[in-house]
């Protein structure tokens, strides 16, 4: 497997929205394995693919709540309730925090690595870093859709932690 690089913000790709995959392929596999492995190098819980600096619709999160990897790809939010404001960072901003809105229930279509269609609901914060990394896949950051921005150091609740970037 390989660790790619993170492309960083003001970077143009990070606000280019991705091409949809035409079909799931050995390549894709494994380019959401390598992903999968540069999120977790740089301590994330999520990472799109033009973070990597591809313009492809497929994501990976794993927010360690017990329910593992989820790649994701095409996905597309069919269906979301109850917003609230709460945390989002990003690897590509890295330092960077802001309280964004997001849906706290979630109504999920992608593709699963077999290339069929599924559906799935999600909530919570694993929904809040879907709706995160499928912002990516339509170039938009989430500085965007914060209501309020802050540095690391000045994270609420949270002193001497450091905090996973989606």
């Amino acid at each position: 497997m390989a660790i790619y690089e993170i492309v960083k913000f003001p970077d143009p790709i990070l606000t280019t929205p991705a091409r949809a995959i035409e079909k799931v392929t050995p390549n894709v596999l494994r380019v959401l394995n390598n992903m999968y492995e540069t999120m977790k190098f740089a301590n994330g819980i999520g990472l799109a693919a033009p973070q990597v600096n591809i313009l492809k619709r497929i994501t990976v999160v794993d927010v360690e709540d017990g329910k593992g990897r989820l790649d994701l790809i095409n996905p597309v939010i069919l269906e979301g309730r109850d917003e609230e404001i709460g945390p989002d960072g990003c690897l590509s901003i890295p330092g960077l925090f802001g309280d964004t809105p997001r849906y706290r229930w979630i109504r999920v279509q992608m593709w699963n690595a077999k290339g069929e269609v599924v559906e799935f609901e999600e909530t919570d914060f694993r929904a809040r870093c879907i709706q995160h990394e499928i912002d990516h896949l339509d170039g938009i950051l989430f500085t965007s859709r914060a209501v309020r921005l802050y540095r690391e150091e000045a994270q609420p609740n949270s002193p001497g932690r450091k905090k996973k970037n989606v």
